[in-house]
């Protein structure tokens, strides 16, 4: 008893202690109106959370506190978003209405927290629930967009908080981040928050890599600090010689972005030059800050070699985030190559805290680039009607799209995404200049619309009144404005031909004297496997469906019926299957009987026994084996959670797996003899096929092989890892 009593002591001093460290957090924007209300936020909050506790055991309160602070302090929001914090599962998760936080707090902290009231609906099983949802908590962009910044915070405190949740929820969890919230956080300049959400979900995806890279980096931060003091000596002299007044500061790539280029590159940690980049900040006036990062960037390259197709000049034309700095990278004398980022205070706080920098709520004010960029979201979500998964895609190609710069005919300059056709640029300027498109000029000359566009490029549009958008030219274009217009109008077009098959469709019922009923319909769109009633219309006036065979069907009281051998063709739904093969276990265990229920190991990854797998439930294969880190993994778990199954290898049983190796180094005489020999020698390995390619002196060979489990692909690949001249050795990942 005396127990409980010290831990629920020691419980409100850690809480107090908590509380009045959010305070400190956001004491520069905070008057005694805004204190009292934050004070009286806090304590609705802890009376409504009372006798809740998290997965960890910890008190419930201490995660709207996190989320709080996590807004003021690294995001940069006022009073108003810390409130909203605060009480941003109490609606949700207690007896609060929002009418209760309308009455105590306001309309503003009311309409934020119905934004971030967790969607409870019920959606269709046959679309993502993550995407839904995430597809409705866009729409609260319209009212506020700091919905979605505390959202970013409530995501970015489970990241850290989530060594207490299960296996399956870390993976589902980290996947979505990767998914959706890392993206969304890099759209808004967010870096700072949008590096640590990729580096926790790369902690929990793939733990021996993370910890792998985390050791390297810190096993050369002394060797690495004594170079950058060396590195930066002489520009510091030559900015201090001029009279600048700054901040340098060196800083190493984060683990998510230094894995990303040793899988793109297909490189170890060792050869990735750029580990580290060093930033120097300025304090300059808003008149001269351009003129003084040139300057500076002269400084450096004066002591320096510049690399010249490594220099990014963000400050002529800032990313469409608002982010503004000079990069380049040089060479240092130890021939090691340096980034460099050159940027003034502002462009610093900006690059930190994103658009957030920019925003006046007090004065009613947003700043013009967020509010592009809000539009453009906004006229993505205008079609209601759109697959959720659909717009994910759409959406996630422009958050991750570097950008291209391009002038209209008066010299207007227009950012599109990288890969931008002549026709995204023709929906950039106005929907209906891009409806009505019917030729485009790039620099004074006719191209197609599908002609790609440069940075640089003068593109003008030629319209017509009679043109309509056609089916083919989702091909031609990647933005998502373009994409959902196109389709829209697709949609509209489908619907006046389909207007015209259901009237076909009632005059043949008239004739054969069956009534326009709904069961009718279903058992027709059942009948020739069709998924809307407008699909079936659709299809009979373009003369694809023959209602002549109708004839010969059975017709009684007004009512049409097929034989039952055409009907039971239709799938069982998603919902029935996961429960079978879920059973009572909830886990999939490979190599056991499964009742009948079909299983393959998925090609995309060639998961082997030893590897971590999921189970991924398909409609018409049964169930896919699938490796955590296979490149589709991300996107199944974050869009289909509820399709997947825990799955573990059975342990005793003797399977055999198709694995590949790649691997590379210096041709020696003797070297595809010495590796030919090593792979039949290892017990139980029966090779399927071998190939070499030497080039300059350079090798690259690829083994695939029969292996019973990851161990044994281990000690093949250790062995090869031993023969004279091979520098790499890795497993084909796909």
């Amino acid at each position: 008893m005396a127990t409980t009593t010290i831990d629920l002591e020691q419980e409100k001093h850690e809480i107090l202690k908590k509380y009045r460290g959010l305070l400190h957090a956001c004491r520069s924007e905070r008057t005694k109106e805004d204190t009292r209300m934050i004070r009286k936020a806090f304590n609705v909050s802890l009376e409504a959370h009372k006798d809740m506790r998290r997965k960890s055991g910890e008190p419930y309160i201490y995660h709207p506190i996190a989320v709080a602070r996590i807004a003021a302090e690294e995001i940069g929001l006022g009073p108003t978003s810390v409130v909203a914090a605060l009480l941003h599962d109490t609606v949700e998760d207690t007896e609060i209405t929002l009418e209760d936080i309308e009455r105590m707090f306001g309309k503003d902290v009311r309409r934020i927290i119905d934004g971030l009231t967790k969607i409870e609906e019920v959606f269709d099983q046959t679309s993502s629930l993550q995407a839904e949802n995430f597809r409705k908590m866009l729409l609260t962009l319209s009212d506020d967009v700091r919905v979605i910044l505390i959202k970013l915070a409530d995501r970015l405190h489970n990241m850290r908080t989530l060594e207490s949740m299960r296996r399956d929820k870390q993976l589902k969890i980290a996947s979505e981040t990767l998914f959706l919230y890392a993206p969304l956080a890099h759209r808004l300049g967010l870096y700072s928050l949008k590096s640590e959400l990729e580096d926790l979900a790369l902690k929990f995806k793939e733990p021996s890599i993370y910890k792998e890279i985390e050791q390297k980096l810190k096993k050369g931060e002394e060797v690495r600090r004594r170079f950058i003091t060396r590195f930066i000596l002489p520009i510091k002299r030559a900015l201090e010689k001029e009279g600048f007044k700054f901040r340098m500061k060196g800083r190493p790539k984060s683990a998510y972005s230094i894995w990303n280029k040793m899988q793109n590159k297909d490189i170890v940690f060792e050869e990735v030059y750029d580990i580290f980049a060093v930033r120097i900040v300025i304090e300059t006036t808003d008149e001269k800050e351009k003129a003084d990062c040139w300057k500076v960037y002269s400084m450096v390259t004066d002591n320096y070699q510049p690399n010249p197709d490594r220099l990014r000049d963000w400050i002529s034309t800032p990313r469409a985030n608002g982010y503004e700095s000079l990069h380049t990278t040089v060479m240092s004398p130890t021939g090691k190559w340096v980034e460099i980022q050159i940027r003034s205070e502002r462009m610093d706080e900006v690059a930190e805290k994103g658009f957030a920098a920019h925003w006046k709520y007090k004065d009613g004010e947003q700043d013009n680039g967020l509010d592009d960029w809000l539009n453009t979201i906004r006229e993505m979500l205008e079609n209601p009607d759109g697959n959720a998964l659909d717009f994910i895609d759409d959406f996630k190609l422009n958050l991750f799209s570097d950008e291209i710069f391009v002038f209209t005919p008066a010299g207007d300059l227009r950012n599109l995404p990288q890969k931008a056709t002549a026709l995204d640029f023709a929906f950039d300027i106005h929907s209906q200049v891009g409806a009505e498109c019917i030729g485009v000029k790039v620099n004074h000359k006719l191209v197609p619309l599908s002609r790609e566009l440069k940075s640089g490029d003068q593109i003008e549009i030629i319209t017509s009144r009679k043109q309509v958008p056609k089916a083919d030219w989702l091909n031609y274009v990647v933005t998502a404005k373009a994409k959902s217009k196109i389709k829209s109008a697709l949609k509209e077009e489908q619907k006046k031909i389909a207007s015209d098959g259901k009237e076909i469709l009632h005059r043949k019922f008239k004739s054969l004297k069956v009534e326009m009923l709904s069961e009718n319909i279903t058992a027709l769109e059942q009948h020739y496997e069709i998924s809307s009633a407008t699909e079936l219309y659709f299809q009979i006036a373009r003369g694809k469906i023959d209602l002549k065979k109708l004839k010969g069907h059975k017709i009684k009281e007004g009512k049409l019926t097929f034989p039952k051998s055409t009907l039971s063709r239709i799938p069982r739904s998603i919902g029935s299957l996961v429960k079978d093969i879920r059973g009572t276990s909830n886990q999939l265990v490979i190599g056991e009987d499964l009742k009948n229920i079909e299983y393959k190991l998925a090609p995309c990854c060639n998961p082997i026994s030893g590897d971590d797998v999921f189970g991924f439930v398909t409609i018409n294969e049964g169930i896919k084996i699938h490796r955590v880190n296979c490149p589709n993994a991300i996107q199944l778990m974050s869009n289909y959670a509820y399709r997947i199954v825990k799955a573990r290898w059975k342990g005793e049983e003797e399977l055999e797996f198709l694995a590949g190796i790649r691997f590379g180094g210096i041709d020696n005489v003797g070297l595809v003899n010495k590796i030919t020999e090593i792979i039949p020698k290892e017990s139980g390995v029966n090779m399927q096929s071998i190939s070499f390619d030497s080039n300059d002196g350079i090798f690259e060979g690829k083994v695939m092989a029969y292996v019973n489990d990851t161990e044994h692909l281990q000690a093949l690949m250790r062995k090869l890892k031993k023969v004279g001249g091979v520098r790499t050795v890795e497993r084909i990942e796909n």
